[in-house]
């Protein structure tokens, strides 16, 4: 059997850098995969030694997108530790902030880096204006709302705005694209739906970063959460902060309901096929069960819960997304998640270890080992040694993924009325089966899913919010002996980020933290193999992938994009003692 390469490096439209080593067989079926992180941090061994009540502005640092759930699950660990319970206000002020930040990663995440991997730009520009009016107000019909965009003068406005670009000889915010590549399965008038929403998202997700500045200060890097509570007493007492808090989501929410949801059920049926397609699913190729379609991957799913909907406190209390694991893409059985069976291995990372580790007792000692020789220009990775930057996180000696779609399959396997209410009506209007959701496209579906329902949730904390200040309960913050709780204490902020499960663990001495780890979500689904030599999720969803052009891998692209992909966030280290690990020379001479 001849089999063949293909490096992608970098993945582009991510947080980050990553590389994806990809090996195909004569029929451009990918049968392996590799994930490797190539940039490194230090944020843990920045925190060690300083006051634990400062770690979350430094921890939020870790990540350019997610800064405000880094932020809060750091602010949370020290408070688990110090046995804190924050006020009602709190509570709700902090869903609201990590609710705003949900619908504004998933609608960026969406539209500006995944989007374009089903929408062929300049193919849109062949449409039909009058047409393509037409066909958006099919798929808002779908959805059971009224199209965002249905005028024709407005279609073509936007087709010829985008025809400048092409005529000019730069696709500008739209280049480096595969335009024309073969797996594009969109019409002329599909696509330019999808360019036109793509420039109005831009508008939407500013309005979306401003709910996050008006309880959290600013946006990014949000400045009111402290161990104890929140710091914005005058903007919950404010009731024209309160409107106007109000006022966003709901002219979000609109574009949410009459553009995002529309055209995930225009992509989703239009690529329905390969997201039913069991013949391309990792489990098919290892004997498994063959549920889903291609970009299935590990099919064990894991939440650790988010958003607390009442005041018993921390891990006490119930949650928007419950917690849990399933196994196997199996909807009948959920099991509880237990934080100890959490470890990270480095069997296959640059890092010094011989067993996995719990993050209370983590370490990050690098051990860089470089790439393989050189072949026909390119080194590539030494797959059957240490690869990557990113450790490999294991729960209870199983791999499993993250994120959106992992807390819709928990929820719905958790009975969660809500979760199952959303997940239901989608499948239903879409006539989409079940098993469409273990796929590429059921990862974006699940993240859509997920962003109707929170948008419309945020709406009933708001009220919550105002109701409570309007009855006379002002209460921001617990006060807590810092002398008394700091001498010697662990703690761990175990929820969700809107890219899947985070956690930020803490153990503190005599007043200063004595080790910090975080295992963040992209770190969860593109670690690579495991000390058993098991595939990560980012490796298994492309198994079976079969890859219309090697020369032009949209396929991987759209694959690994589905996991909204913060590698940022997910790596570590660092020589501490500033020893100089390497010298670059920058061409000087820009070449765009």
């Amino acid at each position: 059997m001849s089999k063949r390469h293909i490096v992608v490096d970098p993945i582009t439209r991510i947080e980050g850098h990553l590389r994806i080593e990809a090996v195909i067989d004569e029929n451009n079926t990918i049968v392996d995969a590799y994930s490797s992180s190539t940039m490194f941090r230090g944020i843990e061994t920045i925190l060690q030694g300083r006051d634990p009540r400062d770690c979350g502005l430094l921890a939020m640092r870790i990540c350019g997108v997610c800064t405000g759930t880094h932020y809060q699950r750091s602010i949370e660990a020290v408070e688990d530790a110090f046995d804190i319970t924050i006020p009602k206000n709190a509570r709700i002020v902090r869903n609201l902030i990590q609710g705003a930040l949900y619908v504004h990663d998933h609608l960026v995440h969406f539209y500006h880096l995944h989007a374009l991997d089903f929408v062929d730009v300049v193919s849109a520009l062949s449409a039909d204006p009058a047409k393509t009016a037409e066909e958006a107000r099919k798929w808002a019909g779908v959805a059971g709302v009224s199209p965002y965009t249905d005028g024709e003068s407005e279609f073509k406005a936007i087709q010829e705005r985008v025809a400048k670009f092409v005529k000019q000889g730069r696709l500008g915010i739209f280049g480096n694209g595969y335009w024309g590549n073969k797996h594009y399965k969109l019409t002329p008038e599909q696509n330019l739906i999808g360019v036109a929403h793509y420039l109005q998202a831009l508008d939407i997700q500013r309005d979306l970063a401003k709910m996050q500045a008006i309880f959290g200060g600013k946006n990014p890097h949000p400045q009111s959460i402290v161990v104890g509570g929140v710091t914005c007493v005058q903007d919950i007492q404010n009731p024209a902060r309160i409107a106007l808090f109000k006022q966003l989501l709901s002219d979000g929410t609109k574009f949410v309901k009459q553009a995002y949801l529309p055209d995930v059920y225009m992509a989703g049926t239009m690529y329905a096929d390969e997201a039913t397609d069991s013949k391309a699913t990792f489990t098919e190729l290892i004997g498994g069960k063959g549920v889903g379609g291609t970009g299935g991957g590990l099919l064990n799913y894991m939440s650790y819960g988010d958003f607390r909907l009442d005041d018993t406190g921390f891990y006490k209390a119930q949650t928007l997304f419950p917690s849990g694991i399933v196994y196997g893409g199996d909807l009948s059985k959920v099991e509880a998640v237990d934080h100890e069976k959490i470890a990270e291995d480095v069997t296959h990372s640059w890092y010094e270890g011989s067993e996995p580790l719990h993050p209370y007792n983590g370490q990050t000692i690098p051990k860089y080992t470089g790439l393989d020789k050189r072949d026909d220009g390119i080194a590539y990775l030494k797959t059957g040694e240490k690869y990557s930057w990113i450790k490999t996180p294991i729960y209870n000696d199983t791999r499993v993924e993250v994120g959106p779609l992992a807390r819709m399959i928990v929820g719905v396997a958790s009975k969660d009325e809500r979760i199952t209410k959303y997940v239901t009506n989608f499948l239903k209007r879409g006539n989409l089966p079940v098993s469409v959701l273990f796929s590429t496209v059921g990862r974006t579906a699940g993240r859509a899913i997920e962003t109707e329902l929170m948008a419309d949730v945020m709406m009933e904390w708001v009220d919550e919010l105002a109701a409570n200040a309007a009855a006379g309960d002002l209460r921001t913050w617990t006060e807590f002996d810092f002398d008394k709780v700091s001498v010697k204490t662990k703690g761990m902020g175990l929820a969700e980020a809107p890219r899947g499960s985070l956690g930020h663990w803490v153990r503190v001495e005599d007043g200063k933290v004595a080790n910090y780890q975080a295992v963040v979500p992209s770190t969860w689904n593109a670690g690579p193999r495991d000390y058993k030599g098991r595939m990560g999720a980012y490796e298994a969803s492309l198994i079976g992938t079969k890859v219309a052009d090697p020369e032009q891998p949209l396929e991987i692209i759209r694959t690994i994009h589905s996991f909204d992909p913060c590698i940022a966030c997910a790596v570590h280290v660092v020589d501490t003692k500033g020893k100089s690990l390497g010298v670059y020379k920058l061409d000087s001479q820009c070449s765009i």
